[in-house]
């Protein structure tokens, strides 16, 4: 059975990648053997990091796993240590609860870094790009940060989504990284160079809104 990630090797991974803030993350489970079943090959098991998938009524719709190294430090040695599965197309990982504004991107540790710098902000990972583009908006949003990789499947995803909010009414602010993605920012540059990076690029009322100033 899945349990919270409180203490187990999936928070042990999520500190290795500099993440140490993980309230409102009730959708991340641990499970210490997860099935992992390689195209013609026997089924293994190896400890996961499971992320429920939900629609914007909180019915789960789908699963992300993401297999883990035996002590925790990195993802499982295996082809595809991520996978998602069930209906995925408009729902997200759910990360604290939205209101008028809210952080939407592709990556769980992507936005789990970023929540880091905005620990009061929801964060929706959506998983892929392709996911992204089509995640469907709660009632009260009026302002969508994207949260967009520095890549060209990234730039297509904050392109659609901008498109799509804007014509909901919605205001649409990128976020960018200075590197690949803010996970690779925050182990790289540190977390006081994410919260200077991200904090001009939030609307000014949001900064003291959501934004830790001692991080």
């Amino acid at each position: 059975m899945s349990r919270p990630i409180a203490g187990t090797l999936a928070q042990t991974y999520l500190r290795r990648r500099g993440i140490t803030l993980l309230h409102g993350t009730g959708n991340l489970r641990f499970h210490p053997r997860c099935y992992y079943k390689p195209d013609d090959s026997p089924s293994e098991t190896w400890p996961a990091m499971i992320a429920a998938v939900t629609d914007l009524t909180g019915r789960i719709t789908g699963v992300h796993r993401t297999w883990l190294a035996p002590d925790g430090s990195d993802k499982a040695p295996v082809d595809t240590p991520r996978k998602a599965m069930g209906d995925l197309l408009g729902s997200a990982v759910r990360i604290g609860v939205p209101d008028s504004a809210m952080a939407a991107g592709e990556g769980i540790e992507t936005m789990l870094s970023l929540r880091q710098v905005l620990p009061d902000m929801a964060m929706a990972p959506a998983l892929s790009a392709a996911h992204l583009a089509a995640i469907l908006f709660p009632p009260a949003l009026r302002r969508l940060y994207i949260v967009r990789d520095n890549d060209p499947a990234g730039d297509a995803a904050r392109d659609m989504l901008m498109e799509r909010a804007n014509a909901d009414g919605i205001e649409a602010v990128c976020l960018s990284p200075a590197l690949e993605d803010f996970n690779e920012d925050l182990q790289r540059l540190g977390i006081d160079a994410l919260q200077a990076r991200v904090r001009v690029q939030l609307a000014p009322e949001d900064v003291a809104r959501f934004m830790s100033l001692t991080p």
